[in-house]
């Protein structure tokens, strides 16, 4: 995909736009005229056009963040705003602003919402099967009765497995209920889930917010932003599980069990760079938690901690798990990465598209590609009403407003086949009984995922209507053009952006779809290569999760501590600024080509 309204204006053609209003035609699609944001719209002043543009943001966080009200009606008010200032402040025509609206509903609900309901379900078969209960005594029998150890591997690597299928408070909820079973006190059982859970918040959930903050950016592959991501994790993430440690038992922890804490740290963040540079974007946090648990399982083989003592000891599993067992209950996580990761690795040849040499010509051939096999049952088209008539300063049509139906590549369908495969493994395996499933029951529990996500699909498709609404009307860019006068300071903000996001929204692809075009312009307006912004976006808004309020009342509710949010934000804001802190450093170092690797 080519480039976005982020980049139709910065650097080189700021100062066109700033200067030539005629590029306006508030009009009606009727008389089949077009549209260019520009990003001074208001008054001809930048400076009162970021302000007026940042009312819907300011909106949404004041309501949720201050108020309280649920986050639906935030976004539904925010939109309304946002719809209101796009015609009134921006001259957009009312009809393509609608139309805005619609197109990021549309994408809100496929492929975003699709791929969430898919993988919340498969991890739900677990759950309705009972196999949830072996996957747990994997866990208990590999930590050798250690809360330390098995908090490294349920707080830190199984969170982050099930961040990279279901996401969105799915994997606190887990974790800090297994925590909590094993014995491990409420409040440190929630604390350490969150802090660990934080760096794959940005990754996961089949690589969600990675798809979105690059679509929002203009970035037509999510893999460019994903390698950078990759490459920034190393120096943020290899230290977390020693955090976890601490949390569970202090420096006295952190003795004890150093080793296992590395190797779970080097594997998740190996994993991170390998998936995230060769493999897929979708299966980052899944692929770097399986690594880390095979090569935290093989340490645990031959090493133990010197003594545990009394207080942090669980309680040694009840019986002895069948291997047939343990691959029934790993199952869907399994099958989950090898069919993924075929699909995305099955790669054909086809024809090159017409260069700037002119269509079809020989001198405008480009040459061939390679991609995804199921790539080529995509179905792509102009949104209707609004394709030809959103424009750049040349007068060419925006390929943003271009929708692809990926109906049969889209990992969604990939986590649907699985789970298919899944259900019916479990109706005909039972293991002798003990886990009576069927075919009827594993549908309907997909039925019932689906009315329990009811709310949360309304609400990002709410949020993603908002953030089309604001980029292509020039509200965004308004923003980003105004944050980009800082030059490259910008990058010190850029993460702490993406921090605000999720911390008020609760969601690493929410704060991706607010500010994705606004980090590209910026980027561009700076100087700064735009992967890069975009990606310390992200990693930054994974940290801020840790402290998100929704976030918060998830785990006090897991660990059954209500009351407890006010201890756990004074902990976590503790853990929380401090890797953005170090996060921000990254950045800024690879902005200035200290750090060069980085965007290289």
């Amino acid at each position: 995909m080519p480039c976005s309204p982020a980049l139709l204006a910065v650097p080189s053609q700021l100062s066109t736009v700033l200067t030539n209003k005629t590029l306006l035609a508030n009009t009606s699609l009727l008389t089949g005229t077009t549209f260019t944001p520009a990003p001074d719209a208001v008054g001809g002043q930048l400076w009162l056009s970021a302000l007026l543009a940042a009312l819907p943001l300011l909106v949404f966080f004041v309501l949720l963040g201050v108020f309280s009200i649920a986050t639906h009606w935030c976004s539904l008010i925010s939109l309304g705003l946002a719809l209101a200032i796009a015609v009134t402040g921006f001259g957009m025509p009312a009809d393509l602003a609608g139309l805005s609206a619609l197109q990021g509903a549309a994408f809100g609900l496929f492929p975003i919402c699709y791929i969430v309901i898919m993988a919340v379900w498969l991890y739900n078969l677990t759950e309705s099967s009972g196999r949830s209960k072996d996957v747990q005594a994997v866990f208990a029998a590999l930590g050798r009765g250690d809360m330390c150890v098995q908090t490294i591997l349920i707080g830190f690597i199984f969170c982050g497995l099930i961040e990279g299928l279901a996401g969105f408070g799915a994997p606190v909820a887990i974790s800090c209920a297994m925590l909590l079973a094993i014995g491990l006190p409420p409040v440190k059982a929630a604390l350490a889930t969150m802090v660990g859970n934080g760096i794959n918040v940005a990754l996961g959930a089949m690589g969600i917010p990675l798809t979105t903050v690059a679509r929002m950016g203009g970035v037509a592959d999510p893999m460019d932003v994903a390698a950078v991501a990759g490459r920034i994790i190393p120096v943020v993430a290899v230290g977390v599980p020693l955090l976890l440690v601490f949390i569970v038992d202090g420096k006295r922890g952190v003795k004890d069990t150093w080793p296992v804490a590395l190797t779970a740290g080097i594997g998740m963040v190996a994993g991170h760079v390998i998936a995230s540079n060769f493999i897929s974007h979708e299966l980052i946090a899944v692929i770097a938690s399986l690594l880390s648990f095979a090569l935290t399982a093989v340490l645990l083989t031959r090493w133990r901690p010197a003594h545990t003592p009394a207080e942090f000891a669980s309680a040694p599993a009840g019986e002895k798990i069948s291997a047939s067992r343990v691959f029934l209950g790993l199952l869907p996580y399994l099958l989950v990465v090898v069919v993924l990761a075929v699909t995305k690795l099955w790669r054909v040849t086809v024809p090159g598209t017409a260069g700037p040499g002119g269509a079809g010509g020989a001198a405008g051939a480009a040459a061939p590609r390679r991609i995804e096999f199921l790539a080529q049952t995509d179905i792509s088209f102009g949104w209707p009403g609004l394709h030809g008539h959103l424009v750049d300063q040349a007068g060419n049509a925006l390929s943003t407003t271009t929708f692809t139906f990926n109906w049969l590549s889209s990992p969604g369908t990939m986590l649907f086949l699985t789970g298919v495969v899944v259900t019916a493994v479990y109706a005909r395996c039972s293991s002798g009984g003990r886990y009576p499933y069927s075919f009827r029951t594993g549908l309907a529990t997909l039925g019932a995922t689906v009315a329990n996500l009811a709310v949360t699909v309304g609400t990002i498709a709410t949020i993603m209507a908002l953030a089309y609404v604001m980029n292509f009307s020039g509200q965004t860019q308004a923003i980003g053009a105004f944050m980009a006068l800082a030059g490259t300071a910008f990058a010190a903000l850029s993460a702490f952006l993406g921090w605000i996001g999720t911390a008020v929204t609760g969601s690493a692809t929410s704060s991706a779809a607010l500010f994705g075009n606004l980090q590209a312009t910026a980027a561009a307006g700076a100087g700064i290569d735009p992967h890069l912004l975009l990606a310390a976006n992200q990693l930054g808004g994974g940290l801020g999760k840790i402290v998100s309020p929704q976030n918060l009342a998830i785990a006090a509710t897991a660990v059954r501590a209500p009351g407890s949010e006010p201890e756990l934000l004074r902990r976590g804001a503790a853990y929380s600024l401090g890797l953005l802190a170090l996060l921000t450093l990254v950045v800024v170092l690879a902005a200035s080509g200290v750090l060069s690797f980085i965007t290289a």
